[in-house]
């Protein structure tokens, strides 16, 4: 058309950039755009374009103006000022949306941190003493030096060396993936703290700081059991009569904590790993995160609740067929600990083909039955390897009702093996 100009995409005026403050809660940038179509001399399609990045929001509008050739200009004023108007508008309410809701928020979390908080300071004020000293995230970080000498990992967290301002070595564990409010998590912890005994290891404080949870141990100089049991090396340092102590000490943790504590403790993860030692090498019943707390009359505990290690789980928990999960299941556990002691390897992850090897107590089985048959003269180092194999292989038979009670346990690992009758080959194998 004679006089007319058409333009593909027109942007005008440039685009403005501003931030907005409001009550010095939050700050909301907005960024303008004016683009406009001329599709002839008489027709002009534009739109107003204003973006919000911090609300992830995007909002514009779309006018078309019919206008003659001599008073484009004045129109065009005229929709600068009016958009201009309405941005401004809407721009005002967006802000005051959402930075009320923005306020509403942060108030509704301070108010319910506060109201944690109290709740926590009321828990620790009923048990004063008894309960656990509590730790700041900060002070941690102090007392691990940024948590520079890292002990070890496990499903539930990482552990770190620290040092108290009283100079006592302890064990700093970060928990991960835990469950519940804060106050289901102090009770917890007050419970674990209230437990004392030689063969169990002492919660010295906790940190509960918003998201971040942490448990504070006692160190234990010699580490885990596992470093201990599956090299030969290692058991000539620690000897028979050593890992037979040892044993006699577990088994007096875990009857401590089924039969002593005020709420029955049952571990669900009995497991070389999970026993440290102190320099003295005297065993120490650790890592009480899969720990299920019940009432002292009742230890049956609901298939939804169990949970452990593949190779040391009882297979109650497996399947409901066997049995009721229970103390016993920590016996079972117990067992496969002992003939670890006295096999020394895995039982996960084999690669040989032979059903017997897969399931390694029937051959620890099949080695005692032929020993006993040969009446041969024995070594006492002997002597205590039958006592453990027999002591074990009472621990895992597959019923519940087979199995000794803990407190049973200690009394057959301080007799002679003469004098224990050898038990049933387990079902399993």
């Amino acid at each position: 058309m004679p006089g007319c100009q058409l333009v593909n995409a027109m942007l005008h005026p440039p685009s403005r950039k501003q931030n907005y403050h409001f009550h010095s809660i939050c700050v909301i940038t907005v960024t303008f755009k004016l683009l406009c179509f001329h599709i002839n001399c008489h027709l002009v399609l534009c739109r107003l374009v204003w973006t919000y990045p911090s609300l992830n929001l995007l909002v514009f509008i779309d006018i078309s103006l019919h206008f003659a050739g001599k008073s484009r200009r004045g129109f065009k004023l005229i929709l600068i000022v009016s958009l201009s108007a309405t941005a401004s508008l809407i721009l005002t309410c967006l802000v005051w949306i959402a930075c009320h809701q923005k306020e509403k928020g942060t108030l509704f979390t301070i108010r319910k941190y506060a109201a944690d908080e109290s709740k926590i300071e009321e828990v620790l004020k009923q048990y004063d003493s008894l309960a656990p000293q509590r730790y700041n995230y900060s002070d941690l970080k102090k007392i691990t030096k940024s948590f520079k000498d890292k002990l070890g990992e496990g499903g539930y967290g990482m552990v770190f060396k620290g040092i108290l301002q009283d100079g006592r070595m302890v064990a700093v564990k970060l928990l991960t993936g835990t469950k519940g409010n804060g106050e289901e998590f102090l009770n917890e912890v007050i419970s674990i703290g209230r437990t004392s005994h030689v063969n169990i290891v002492s919660l010295l404080g906790f940190c509960l700081q918003g998201s971040k949870r942490a448990l504070v141990y006692e160190y234990m100089a010699n580490g885990s059991l596992d470093n201990y049991i599956y090299s030969e090396e290692s058991k000539i340092v620690v000897g028979w009569e050593k890992l037979q102590q040892i044993a006699i000490g577990i088994a007096r943790g875990l009857e401590y904590l089924h039969c002593r504590c005020n709420t029955r403790i049952i571990h669900f993860d009995i497991k070389p790993h999970n026993i440290l030692l102190d320099e003295d090498f005297c065993p120490k019943v650790a890592d009480f995160g899969l720990a299920k707390l019940c009432r002292l009359k009742d230890s049956a505990l609901s298939m939804a609740e169990a949970r452990g290690t593949v190779g040391f789980i009882a297979p109650e928990v497996f399947s409901r067929g066997f049995g009721v999960v229970s103390t016993k299941s920590d016996v079972y556990s117990y067992g496969m600990l002992l003939l670890e002691l006295v096999g020394g390897r895995r039982h996960v992850n084999q690669t040989t083909t032979h059903s017997s090897e897969t399931y390694f107590p029937n051959r620890i089985y099949d080695c005692l039955v032929e020993d006993l048959q040969t009446h041969a003269l024995i070594t006492e180092a002997e002597e205590i390897t039958k006592l453990m194999t027999i002591v074990g292989l009472w621990c895992i038979q597959t019923n519940p009702e087979n199995r000794p009670s803990i407190s049973r346990v200690i009394e057959m690992l301080e007799k002679n093996f003469n004098e224990l009758e050898v038990p049933p080959k387990p079902f399993l194998s």
